[in-house]
């Protein structure tokens, strides 16, 4: 007959399983992915506060996917790291922490979608009503722009949780290298009938939402380019839509695989290397990826660089 404690605060992570010839190997990749993460996504983030030339509506909005992007892998990253330092006994966490854990985990997945939406629209704004950008575009649209993405995100996943933690507690190890809400929620032992059904619709919602904004968009700049003889219109359009895409893609295929495996018990290993990659490869390549493309940022970069080469010597 097996054990229960019921709503212990103390829980139990299974983390990853990765052989001892592995841990530091895995442990310096993921480690310096996390520096990486950090150093680019706050450097750019500070760049577009500091640059005047920056405070442009497309780069408000972007610096909210480096700010998620921050969020993020911070609450997880430094978390995994110690614990794969650690035996797996040792592998404990207080259930507020792990409830924090999974508010913050999912709100980054949700933000990552309502915010690459609300930068579609830029991107559609720009193109088709370039006259009236500066006008549709204003620092009050922007401001409800960035309140919805967030305050969307904030409601689904408020609700997601707030269904979670209201299920009594009879076990104790989360099957995962991290806190989620499926890994709380299968703690209980009540009937999560309601969960499953939120947690579906929830997905729908989002993913449905997601890809019929980008669809919608593109379609509709597309159009406009096609029907357009302006070829600055056309490469201008070509290039940040594109970077755009490039980075939903990389999201979008990512957060795709950890949720169809959660479904399949048997390849939690995979699973739990899909949920990694889904913080670390966006969070490495949103500020690379648009760094490159943009002009601003390439002009200040050049300044600094000038301006450190001709320093006067002491």
């Amino acid at each position: 007959m097996e054990n229960y404690t019921y709503n212990s605060l103390t829980l139990q992570l299974e983390g990853l399983n990765v052989s001892k010839k592995w841990i530091y190997p895995v442990f310096l990749s993921i480690l310096f992915s996390y520096l990486f993460i950090m150093v680019t996504n706050v450097g750019i983030a500070a760049l577009v506060f500091i640059d005047k030339n920056l405070h442009q509506p497309m780069y408000l909005l972007f610096r909210n996917l480096l700010i998620n992007d921050i969020l993020g892998n911070s609450i997880k990253l430094p978390r995994l790291l110690l614990d794969m330092l650690r035996p797996p006994s040792e592998r404990l966490i207080s259930y507020y922490e792990c409830v924090v854990q999974a508010f913050t985990t999912h709100m980054y997945g949700t933000a990552s979608h309502t915010v690459l939406m609300i930068m579609a629209f830029d991107r559609y704004v720009a193109i088709c009503n370039p006259l009236r950008y500066s006008t549709i575009m204003n620092d009050k649209m922007v401001m409800k722009l960035t309140v919805s993405a967030w305050g969307v995100a904030f409601v689904l996943v408020g609700i997601l949780l707030g269904l979670t933690i209201r299920l009594n507690r009879c076990r104790t190890l989360i099957m995962n290298a991290h806190c989620d809400n499926a890994g709380l929620f299968k703690l209980s032992c009540e009937n999560v009938f309601i969960n499953n059904v939120y947690g579906l619709t929830f997905t729908v919602v989002l993913f449905t939402g997601s890809i019929g904004s980008m669809v919608l968009t593109y379609t509709k700049i597309t159009v406009v380019c096609l029907t357009s003889n302006n070829r600055s219109l056309n490469s201008t359009a070509f290039k940040t839509c594109s970077t755009h895409l490039f980075v939903y893609l990389i999201m979008f295929l990512c957060g795709m695989f950890v949720v169809i495996l959660h479904r399949f018990p048997q390849y939690s290993d995979y699973r739990k290397l899909c949920s990694i990659l889904f913080h670390i490869v966006p969070g490495s390549l949103n500020p690379i990826i648009y760094g490159i493309q943009s002009k601003e940022m390439k002009k200040f970069f050049l300044k600094l660089f000038k301006s450190k080469n001709t320093l006067p010597l002491i």
